[in-house]
């Protein structure tokens, strides 16, 4: 393990594999550096594969009052440590925070994105207006468990009888581990979860290659929103997965990120 320090001097904590050219993957809500292992270690056959913790997670460490800007410092700190230039994958609301990166200009060359969870029409409920300002308030009585139950129920859509039930299983403290960083993922997603349509501006700065991937097994919701994105436009290309859900197989996954990341023009 080794450590980066981003622009406010927060210590953010990373990983890395492999030889080649540099890709750094970015998780999703409440997940660690260590959810990537398996992704990472096919990739590193390939490339200089760097995962790391985003802040308030893990090993890394946090700053006093968080802001999306200081995330994107984070993703700025270790494509420097890569080089000054490198390619991202970003997972879930990891996807949006990659996305974002690009359009603030990080030194990203290509960028490959798995399931942002936008919810952009009526298929399924979106996000309570007070969403954010729930989980803060949840995190700051530092109950931990309601905030990963909350997250569970109204972001993923899961039913409460089935997240009751998960608070017994094994990986249930991990969650809560790392429950802090909830309303974060939520500042990152701003309003995309809305059940309104994309925004057609807001990454129009995003002009290198971008490959938007989805499942067709999962919600139907995040393959309709993988689908608005890549429409937005024309160096945006969609990648279906045939019976894939949000918890895509690495080794269904790896290949074609592989090939996005080797190839040249356009995705």
């Amino acid at each position: 393990m080794g450590r980066v320090f981003s622009a406010d001097g927060t210590a953010i904590a990373f990983e890395q594999q492999g030889s080649g050219p540099a890709v750094v993957l970015v998780c999703g809500a409440l997940m660690t550096r260590g959810g990537f292992a398996e992704l990472a270690g096919l990739l590193a056959e390939r490339f200089t594969v760097i995962t790391y913790d985003r802040r308030g997670r893990g090993d890394s460490g946090d700053g006093p009052a968080y802001d999306v800007q200081r995330e994107v410092e984070d993703l700025d700190a270790l494509i420097g440590h890569a080089g000054g230039e490198a390619m991202v994958f970003g997972m879930s609301s990891g996807a949006v925070l990659a996305l974002e990166a690009a359009a603030r200009g990080s030194a990203v060359s290509r960028l490959a994105l798995y399931e942002p969870p936008f919810i952009t029409d009526a298929g399924r409920p979106p996000l309570p207006a007070d969403y954010v300002a729930h989980l803060e308030r949840l995190v700051a009585q530092e109950a931990y468990g309601d905030a990963v139950a909350y997250f569970m129920t109204s972001a993923v859509g899961m039913p409460a009888e089935a997240v009751a039930g998960m608070r017994q299983a094994p990986f249930w403290p991990a969650m809560e581990a790392a429950a802090r960083t909830l309303p974060y993922d939520g500042r990152v997603m701003g309003d995309t979860m809305s059940g309104r349509p994309l925004p057609a501006d807001r990454w129009k700065s995003v002009t290198i290659p971008v490959l938007v991937g989805s499942g067709d097994a999962g919600a139907p919701h995040m393959l309709k929103g993988a689908r608005e994105l890549a429409a937005l436009a024309d160096n945006f290309t969609l990648h279906t997965f045939p019976g894939q859900e949000h918890d895509v197989e690495p080794k269904v996954l790896a290949p074609v990120l592989a090939d996005f990341f080797t190839a040249t023009g356009q995705a």
